[in-house]
């Protein structure tokens, strides 16, 4: 998923959150049942999890560019630099 999946998730999980409580809280009012509020929210709840925890390809549609990976060095090589560092460093 990159940046812009991430955005779109997060904004369709919002609205259905939000979208699900106006409509539990209309018609829990409505009929004086708390519950129903309740039920209505956790299957809003139910179908944005659905939408948008699974890396959906809608998500996917503007890929990350990486940077080249860098040749492993041997460990000996790797070694010598980081204690010519901690030399500088304390001199």
């Amino acid at each position: 998923m990159d940046y812009k999946g991430q955005k779109l998730a997060e904004q369709i999980f919002q609205g259905i959150i939000l979208v699900s409580a106006v409509i539990g809280f209309i018609y829990g009012l409505s009929i004086q049942q708390f519950g129903w509020t309740v039920y209505i929210m956790l299957g809003g709840f139910t179908v944005s999890c659905l939408l948008t925890l699974p890396p959906w390809p809608m998500y996917r549609k503007n890929p990350l560019s990486w940077q080249p990976a860098v040749p492993e060095t041997s460990g000996e090589n790797r070694d010598k630099p980081q204690e010519s560092q901690k030399k500088k460093k304390h001199k």
